[in-house]
C-alpha cells in the first residue's frame, strides 16, 4: 500500500447511522449555543432596569457587544478550515457556556465598580460569538456528511434541505427555552441565575463528542495537503482524485473566499445577511424591548415573552417549510420569498393598533416565521456556494455579516431614540426596510439546483 493509499485509508468511513447521530448532536448543539445567545437580548430591559441604563445606553452596550461576537465569529471560520469541523462545534458550544457563567460575573462587577464592569460585560459577551458561529460550523459540517453518504440516494439529496432545517429549528427552540427560563428563574435568582444555568450544556457537549466523526471532505483534503506539504505531490492528489477533493487552490481560505466562484457567494450572500441582520436584531433580539416600550407596542413584560414563546414556536415551522420550499424550488429563492413576506407582515404589525394583542402576536409570528424559517435555507445554501477548502471561511465570513448588520442596526436604533424617533418609527426604518432589500438581493446570488450533492 503506497502512502496515498493510507492517507486514504485514513479517511474517515460514514454510515447513515453515524449522519443520524450526528445531525441531532447539532441540533442540540445549536439549540445550547442559541440559548445563551438570545438570552442577553431577552433581558436587557431587565439588566437595564437593574443597573438604570437608558433605553439609549442598553441598545448601546449591546451595540459593543455585537461587535465583539462579529471578530469572534469571523475568525472561527478559518480555525475550523485549520482543525476541522468536529473540534469546531466543540469550540462553539463549550465557549458558549462559559461565556454565560462568566456574564453572571460580569454583572455583579458591575454593582460594585460601575464602568470597569460594564467593559467586563461587553468583552465577556463577546466570547458568545462562539456560539453565534455554531449555525455555521453545522452548516458547513452537515452539508459536507450529507453530500457524502446521502449522494447516490436521489430520494435523500431532495430531503437534505428540510432535514438541515431540523437543526436549524435549534433558534426557535432554544429561544423558548431562554424566555421559559426568563419566566421560571427570574423571580428565584434574577438574571444571573439564568445565565448560570446556561452553562450545564457544555457538559452534554464534551460527552457527545465521542460521537462525532470528522467530515471526510475535510479530512482528505487536509492529509492531501500534508502530503504535499512532504513533497509527495502525486500522492497528494491521487488521494484527493479518491476522495473527490479539488487541490487546485492552495490558497489560504480567506483568501480564497474573495476571488473566483467564491467571489460572488461571499459578496451576494454577506451583503443580504447583513441588511436581514438589521431585521433580526430590532425583532428578534431586541424584541422584548421593542413590544414593552411605551412608543413602542406597550405590552406587560411578561406579555412579551408570551409572545415570544408562541412566536418562536411559529418560526419552528417555518424552519421546516422554508427547508422543504428550499428542496423544491432551490433555496435562494425560498429564501428571497420568505424575506419579502417578513417585512410585509412587520410592518403591518408596527402600523397596526397597539392595544389588539390577538392581531399583534398574529403578526409578530407569521414575521418570524418568514424571518428566521429562510435560515434553515440559507445556512444550508452558504455550504452549496463554497468548495471545501474554504467552505467554513466563507460561511464565517457570511455568519459574521449578520454581526456587522446588527452594529449598524444597533448604531441606527440607538441614534434614533436618542433623537426622540419611538421604537416604532425605528423599527420601521431599520427592521422592516432592510429585510425587504435583502430579499431582493438575494436573488443575485448564484443559484444551486438542490438536486445537486457536491463533494468538492
Amino acid at each position: 500500500m503506497d502512502l496515498s493509499d493510507r492517507a486514504l485509508a485514513e479517511v474517515p468511513r460514514l454510515t447513515i447511522r453515524d449522519v443520524r447521530i450526528a445531525t441531532w448532536i447539532c441540533f442540540f448543539a445549536w439549540t445550547f449555543a442559541v440559548y445563551d445567545f438570545v438570552l442577553f437580548g431577552n433581558l436587557l430591559p431587565k439588566l437595564a432596569a437593574d443597573l438604570g441604563w437608558t433605553s439609549a445606553e442598553s441598545t448601546g452596550i449591546n451595540t459593543w457587544v455585537t461587535a465583539g461576537t462579529a471578530l469572534v465569529a469571523f475568525a472561527v471560520g478559518p480555525l475550523v478550515d485549520r482543525v476541522g469541523r468536529r473540534r469546531g462545534i466543540v469550540i462553539a458550544v463549550v465557549g458558549a457556556a462559559v461565556a454565560s457563567a462568566l456574564t453572571a460575573l460580569a454583572g455583579w462587577v458591575i454593582g460594585i465598580v460601575g464602568g470597569v464592569g460594564v467593559v467586563l460585560l461587553i468583552v465577556v459577551r463577546s466570547l458568545a460569538g462562539l456560539g453565534y458561529a455554531e449555525q455555521a460550523i453545522n452548516a458547513t459540517y452537515l452539508n459536507e456528511l450529507f453530500a457524502n453518504v446521502y449522494r447516490d440516494d436521489p430520494a435523500m439529496v431532495r430531503r437534505r434541505g428540510l432535514i438541515y432545517s431540523l437543526v436549524q429549528s435549534g433558534w426557535p427552540v432554544g429561544s423558548v427555552l431562554a424566555a421559559v427560563s426568563i419566566y421560571l428563574l427570574f423571580p428565584l435568582g434574577g438574571w444571573s441565575l439564568c445565565f448560570i444555568v446556561a452553562v450545564f450544556p457544555a457538559v452534554f457537549m464534551l460527552w457527545a463528542a465521542r460521537y462525532l466523526k470528522e467530515s471526510p471532505q475535510f479530512a482528505a483534503r487536509h492529509r492531501a495537503e500534508t502530503l504535499l506539504k512532504h513533497g509527495r505531490t502525486d500522492d497528494a492528489h491521487q488521494l484527493a482524485e479518491s476522495a473527490g477533493v479539488d487541490l487546485t487552490d492552495r490558497s489560504a481560505p480567506l483568501a480564497s473566499a474573495f476571488k473566483g466562484e467564491s467571489l460572488r457567494s461571499t459578496v451576494v450572500i454577506g451583503t443580504a445577511f447583513l441588511l436581514n441582520w438589521l431585521g433580526v436584531l430590532v425583532f428578534a433580539i431586541l424584541g422584548t424591548s421593542l413590544l414593552t416600550a411605551p412608543d413602542g407596542k406597550n405590552i406587560a413584560f411578561t406579555n412579551a415573552l408570551a409572545i415570544l414563546i408562541v412566536s418562536n414556536a411559529t418560526a419552528f415551522a417555518g424552519y421546516l417549510f422554508h427547508g422543504w420550499l428550499g428542496d423544491r424550488i432551490g433555496r435562494r429563492n425560498a429564501i428571497a420569498i420568505g424575506w419579502v413576506f417578513s417585512a410585509l407582515s412587520f410592518g403591518a404589525m408596527l402600523l397596526g393598533p397597539s392595544g389588539n394583542f390577538g392581531l399583534i402576536i398574529g403578526l409578530y409570528s407569521a414575521g418570524l416565521f418568514f424571518l428566521i424559517g429562510p435560515y434553515s435555507a440559507l445556512l444550508f445554501f452558504n455550504g452549496e456556494s463554497f468548495p471545501v477548502h474554504t467552505r467554513a471561511t466563507g460561511g464565517s465570513i457570511i455568519n459574521a455579516a449578520g454581526q456587522i448588520g446588527a452594529i449598524i442596526g444597533g448604531l441606527l436604533v440607538t441614534y434614533s431614540l436618542s433623537r426622540g424617533a419611538g421604537w416604532t418609527t425605528a423599527a420601521l426604518l431599520w427592521g422592516c426596510l432592510p429585510i425587504l432589500v435583502s430579499g431582493l438581493l438575494i436573488l443575485g446570488a448564484r443559484n444551486v439546483d438542490p438536486r445537486r450533492a457536491r463533494l468538492d
